[in-house]
């Protein structure tokens, strides 16, 4: 075993997280869930989703069986919801493919929708006791620093050089125990990167591997690993549509593919056009339609884009317009206890609650 390894695991020992809910379990499902819930989402945010979801969907099958709408409104609020998309999709080709087996061999693990190397490799460690690296952020974090290893984790040369390094300190042996194998060594490098050798103000007095850390040896601890280069983000308008009558609001399913894909959203329009000359001609709203006073806008920031979002509220006084059939498409009226229920977006979610923040929705249309 690596003097590397040997470090992590006897760390993690007595320092390590041993009673998350997803810990202590060989259930490849579960570790799955836990595993894409995880990416890009900090623990204590994940927990109450991971368990929620479970309540509803216990197994592989269960979740294969259920809607896309169900899935989706039990993720509703954790955000990159093409995780939800790709984790119902695989249910799906696993039942199928596999006869709801979740697989044992990391390649083909690695071939399901939403699973990338690193995300197949932890869910084949935990569930399987299989000897396989893992490289997401935290652990290119501490071994960067560790190993001095310059340039952007995200450039593909650096990256390179930290899954050989990744795969050059791994313990010797695969399986073992909770207390000293693979499990606990992979557990470790998280555990590590989530609680000691951090993004910012590191803990470099308590970190195990201090001694022979090239970073903290050369006072780089702040510079390692390098940043993104920085890129000014793009920004996008739009405006969402607030149509509102007898104490229901009108949402529409967005296209599967691009933001908020499949979700239940307001109906968006184009920023400089009439409000009334769009419902007129997307909703046939032409007539018995009020503009109310417009809210400030509101700006939510994606990965690679902010979106400025203006808010246009509008009362509907025509019953035609309530009938869903005459609209077209996949529109709904929902009331704000039903939306809430649904699958939304979070910034859709929020904006909601504004708008209704002053009326008792839930008592009178509960």
């Amino acid at each position: 075993m690596s003097s590397f390894a040997d470090k992590m695991i006897r760390w993690h020992e007595h320092h390590g997280r041993h009673h998350l809910p997803w810990q202590n379990t060989r259930d490849p499902y579960t570790i799955w869930l836990s595993e894409i819930m995880l990416q890009q989402t900090q623990v204590a945010t994940v927990i109450p989703y991971y368990l929620r979801f479970l309540q509803c969907f216990p197994d592989i099958r269960s979740l294969a069986s259920a809607s896309l709408d169900e899935v989706l409104a039990q993720w509703s609020g954790l955000g990159y919801y093409s995780r939800g998309r790709n984790l119902h999709r695989a249910a799906r080709l696993i039942t199928g493919n596999h006869n709801g087996i979740f697989p044992q061999d990391v390649e083909v693990i690695y071939e399901l929708p939403g699973i990338g190397r690193s995300t197949a490799a932890a869910i084949a460690v935990f569930a399987y006791g299989a000897r396989c690296a893992i490289l997401d952020g935290n652990v290119k974090r501490i071994l960067a620093r560790c190993f001095g290893i310059e340039g952007y984790p995200g450039e593909r040369k650096t990256e390179a050089l930290l899954w050989q390094k990744a795969q050059e300190v791994l313990p010797e042996k695969s399986g073992g125990n909770a207390k000293g194998g693979i499990e606990a060594y992979t557990q470790a490098l998280m555990d590590l990167g989530a609680t000691v050798c951090t993004r910012f103000k590191p803990k470099c007095l308590i970190c195990p591997l201090r001694g022979g850390c090239i970073a903290f040896r050369d006072d780089a601890v702040g510079r390692l690993p390098a940043p993104r280069p920085r890129k000014p983000l793009p920004e996008r308008e739009t405006v969402l549509l607030i149509l509102m009558a007898h104490g229901k609001i009108l949402l529409e399913k967005r296209p599967a593919r691009g933001i908020w894909g499949g979700l239940w959203c307001l109906p968006e329009m184009p920023v400089g056009e009439s409000a009334a000359k769009y419902c007129a001609t997307r909703f046939g709203m032409g007539m018995g339609l009020k503009l109310l006073p417009q809210i400030p806008p509101l700006l939510h920031t994606f990965t690679h884009f902010r979106l400025r979002i203006y808010q246009q509220p509008l009362q509907v006084e025509s019953s035609f317009a309530l009938e869903e059939d005459s609209i077209g498409g996949e529109v709904r009226w929902m009331t704000p206890c039903e939306a809430a229920k649904a699958a939304i977006p979070a910034p859709v979610s929020k904006l909601l609650n504004n708008v209704l923040a002053s009326e008792n929705t839930c008592e009178n249309h509960g």
